[in-house]
């Protein structure tokens, strides 16, 4: 393989988070402290010595059995090779990170191939967001986040936290693995599909007298296909020139650094502290969800490697005042800090802090100063309102469809919305970029693309959330045909039904009706 040197990509952007209009005033005063240069060099070890790629590198590693004849790794390998395009946009963004990864699998002594997994997850998009509600490269769901310590709020998700998710997703790997006595397939498969799953089709197995190993397990579909994945990979890695593909080189050496900002900053000036463009801020940094760093910390941000040096220089010159936009918010009759707080996505403490307050107390025509961004939205294209707007563009419909802004009512559901519009709910997740199991609220707002400009008999009807109970004699059929729904509907509704086989009275049942009808 023909090694060059790491290139870094910085493209031209455009697009940002949604903030408030008020006129900007005048700064606070400084309060916080000068940040600290936590951006030394790792210690250099013998595999940064031994391999200029990190492909390499991960080569070195290896421990799994990739040799197995298996269709499915076949079958995978064959797509994979199939793909050169596809390989070239993987490495491309596996560049910011793939260092870091290497390097924790390395000091875990975990096996090398494990390092690739994050092309079969996400294809090392650290904004993929998948239709189980899994973010990040390593594509944790919301509850396997948050037991990971992967914090998730407006304005951070750490699911796509390159350094937090990486830890938190090898240690999962390798608890899993322990689960499984040391089988590191059967691990994968329930890093991907769960560990109840696995360890329901073994109990089957062994039942019917069968193997347990990965190979032998009735498992779903997607788990089926995803160890074999990684294998297949793994081999297509090992043996390129065999298979007449390439990997784009990535330089085993740091791409980014860690460095301490001292307090809440916008990344906009986080890109010119560093002299990086903007894009690339975000692309290091994808837990970001808004215009700047979370209020609360931990005020860290990865930079460039070689641009950390200049980002502290520059930080130090910096007045305290100049880290954030301010604009001038009067207080009304009835607001309270945390009123205030909530309103505009920061904390009753960092109010006080930045209006030099020593209690919570407030007045009525008290003039209070809450951060905002400093640039126009569109300079802030990694945003998560910046990245929905472009799915939702992307995905628009090639039939001739009107847009419609649809904002959620009281007791609407993905459902409801989509009878009313004659539209899938598969439609209405992937326009607004989101997954069937997602929560909708009131006032919440959605992109609907219509075929209909005049609203049909479908989009006039009224539905409401119905809680029945279970009379003597009743069945699911009956039921669906008293309210005029689908059988399917009811039980998808309820999903309580497929653990219990029969109906019995007094029970109670979630059902969507239309009352108009």
């Amino acid at each position: 393989m023909r090694i060059i040197k790491l290139w870094l990509v910085a493209g031209v952007i455009s697009g940002c988070a949604q903030h408030p209009t008020q006129t900007t005033v005048t700064q606070p005063e400084p309060t916080h402290q000068s940040p600290i240069d936590i951006t030394a060099h790792p210690e250099t070890s013998d595999s940064t010595l031994q391999h200029q790629d990190v492909w390499q590198r991960i080569l070195a590693s290896y421990r799994l059995d990739i040799d197995q004849d298996q269709q499915r790794i076949t079958s995978q390998l064959n797509w994979y090779k199939s793909h050169q395009g596809y390989l070239d946009r993987v490495a491309d963004r596996s560049q910011r990170y793939l260092y870091f990864i290497a390097e924790q699998i390395e000091a875990r002594d975990m096996p090398g191939e494990l390092a690739l997994l994050p092309i079969v997850e996400s294809a090392f998009d650290p904004f993929a967001y998948s239709h189980g509600r899994a973010a990040g490269v390593w594509q944790f769901i919301p509850s396997t986040g948050r037991s990971f310590g992967l914090h998730q709020d407006w304005w951070h998700d750490g699911r796509r936290d390159i350094r937090a998710a990486t830890e938190a997703a090898l240690t999962y790997l390798e608890r899993l693995q322990r689960q499984f006595d040391g089988d590191w397939l059967l691990g994968l498969a329930a890093y991907n599909s769960g560990g109840g799953t696995v360890r329901k089709a073994i109990r089957k197995n062994r039942r019917l007298g069968k193997p347990t190993d990965f190979w032998s397990l009735e498992l779903p579909r997607e788990t089926r296909a995803y160890v074999p994945k990684l294998i297949a990979l793994a081999r297509l890695l090992r043996d390129a020139e065999k298979y007449d593909v390439r990997f784009k080189p990535v330089a085993n050496e740091p791409y980014f650094a860690v460095v301490n900002t001292g307090g809440q900053i916008d990344l906009s000036q986080v890109a010119q502290l560093a002299d990086t463009p903007l894009d690339e801020i975000y692309k290091l940094n994808p837990s970001f969800n808004r215009w700047a760093t979370h209020p609360e910390g931990p005020h860290e941000v990865l930079v460039p490697y070689k641009a950390a040096t200049v980002f502290n220089q520059n930080l130090a010159q910096l007045p305290e005042s100049a880290r954030l936009k301010w604009q001038r918010y009067v207080v009304r009759r009835g607001d309270s800090l945390s009123t205030i707080a909530k309103r505009f996505h920061t904390t009753p403490a960092a109010l006080q802090q930045t209006n030099q307050l020593r209690g919570s107390i407030i007045r009525a025509g008290q003039a209070l100063l809450i951060p905002s961004a400093m640039q126009p939205a569109a300079n802030y294209a990694y945003s998560a309102p910046q990245r929905l707007e472009r799915l939702k563009e992307r995905r628009k419909p090639s039939s001739n469809s009107q847009r419609i802004s649809y904002q959620v009512r009281s007791g609407d559901s993905f459902w409801s919305i989509a009878r009313q519009h004659d539209v899938s709910v598969r439609d209405i997740t992937r326009w607004n970029g989101m997954a069937p199991g997602d929560p909708i609220k009131p006032g919440q707002t959605l992109t609907i693309w219509s075929k209909n400009s005049q609203p049909t008999q479908a989009q006039r009807e009224v539905i409401r959330k119905v809680r029945y109970t279970v009379r003597n004699g009743d069945s699911l059929a009956r039921i669906a045909s008293r309210f005029n729904v689908r059988l399917s509907d009811v039980k998808r509704w309820n999903r309580q039904l497929a653990r219990n086989k029969y109906l019995q009275p007094g029970q109670r049942l979630t059902l969507y009706v239309d009352v108009t009808r």
